[in-house]
C-alpha cells in the first residue's frame, strides 16, 4: 500500500518517506517514541499516522479489476461478454446467484493508444491514478510490436531501443510500486535460413522485436497453434501450446490447450483430441 493512498498532510507524508518505511504496515510495527525519533514529527502527528495506517490496513482488499491497452485492434468486448457467460461452467463450486451479481466488466478499464505518445501518457498518469486508487490488479499491453514496427524505421534501430528500453522501465516501475503484475502480449516473426531457400526454417520463431525487448521481460511465455483439433461436449478448438521459454523460477515444459467459451484450459484425458501434425502455423 502507497503512502499517498493515506488521507494525511503532505508535510507528514514527506517526513515518512525522507526515513524510506517501505510499506504503511512497517508503521505499524515501530513504536510511537520511535516514529518521533526517526521522522521527527510531533507526537499528535505519529498518532495520527498509525491511526491512518492501522484504518488502511483494515480496509477489504483492492478490486479485482484490470487495465486493458489497446495498441492495434479493438478491444474484443464480444470475446469479453461471452467469458463472462461462460463463468458458470468454469466455476461450479460458485453459486450461480452470487456469479450472476458480479459485475465483470465493471471493472475492465480499456484504453487505445494510437501511437507511442498516446501510450506514454496512459502509462505515466491514467494507470497510476487507477493502481494507486486500488481499482485495479493487472495491466495487460495488446501488443507490444505494433507501434514500436510501425513508427521506426530499420536505420532507426538505436532509437527504438532506447524507446523500447524507457517503456520497459516504465512498466517494471508500475509493477514494482504497486504489486502489480504487468502481462505485455508481442508477435512473433518467422527464423528464415541461411541457405538459398526462399522459405522460414520450418517451425522456427523469435520474438518481432528481437533481443532488445526479450532481455526486458521477466517471464516469457509461447503459445504455439497446431494443426489439430479438441473436442469438448458441443464445442471444439483448435489445438495449442503454451509453453514456458524462458523463466528465472520455472522449467521449460509446456502443456496443449484449448481455447473454449469459458477461456483458455489444459487438454486432459476427458477431452477429444484428432492431431494430424504438430508443426506451428
Amino acid at each position: 500500500m502507497d503512502w499517498d493512498q493515506l488521507e494525511l498532510n503532505p508535510r507528514i507524508i514527506a517526513s515518512v518517506r525522507r526515513v524510506k518505511l517501505k510499506s504503511v504496515r512497517e508503521a505499524l510495527c515501530v513504536s510511537g517514541p520511535d516514529l518521533q525519533r526517526l521522522t521527527g514529527l510531533s507526537r499528535s502527528d505519529v498518532q495520527q499516522l498509525q491511526s491512518a495506517a492501522a484504518t488502511a490496513c483494515r480496509r477489504r482488499p483492492p478490486t479485482p479489476g484490470a487495465v486493458y491497452i489497446c495498441t492495434e485492434d479493438s478491444f474484443p468486448i464480444r470475446r469479453l461478454q461471452q467469458l463472462i457467460l461462460g463463468q458458470s461452467s468454469l466455476r461450479p463450486d460458485v453459486p450461480l446467484d452470487l456469479i450472476s451479481r458480479r459485475g465483470f466488466s465493471d471493472h475492465v478499464y480499456v484504453e487505445h493508444a494510437a501511437d507511442l505518445g498516446a501510450l506514454q501518457v496512459c502509462l505515466s498518469r491514467r494507470v497510476p491514478l487507477l493502481l494507486a486508487r486500488r481499482h485495479v490488479r493487472l495491466l495487460v499491453v495488446d501488443s507490444v510490436a505494433a507501434l514500436f514496427r510501425s513508427e521506426f524505421l530499420a536505420s532507426d534501430w538505436l532509437e527504438r531501443s532506447k524507446q523500447l528500453i524507457s517503456f520497459s522501465h516504465t512498466l517494471h516501475t508500475l509493477s514494482l510500486e504497486f504489486n502489480t503484475p504487468v502481462l505485455c502480449i508481442n508477435q512473433v516473426t518467422d527464423v528464415f535460413g541461411s541457405d538459398d531457400s526462399l522459405g522460414p526454417v520450418s517451425g522456427a520463431v523469435s520474438p518481432a522485436l528481437g533481443l532488445a525487448w526479450a532481455n526486458q521481460v521477466m517471464v516469457r511465455l509461447m503459445m504455439r497453434r497446431l494443426q489439430g483439433t479438441v473436442a469438448r461436449g458441443d464445442q471444439s478448438s483448435a489445438l495449442r501450446r503454451l509453453e514456458v521459454a524462458f523463466a528465472p523460477h520455472l522449467a521449460r515444459d509446456g502443456r496443449n490447450a484449448a481455447v473454449w467459451r469459458e477461456g483458455v484450459l489444459g487438454v486432459d484425458g476427458s477431452d477429444r483430441c484428432v492431431i494430424t501434425q504438430t508443426d506451428v502455423l
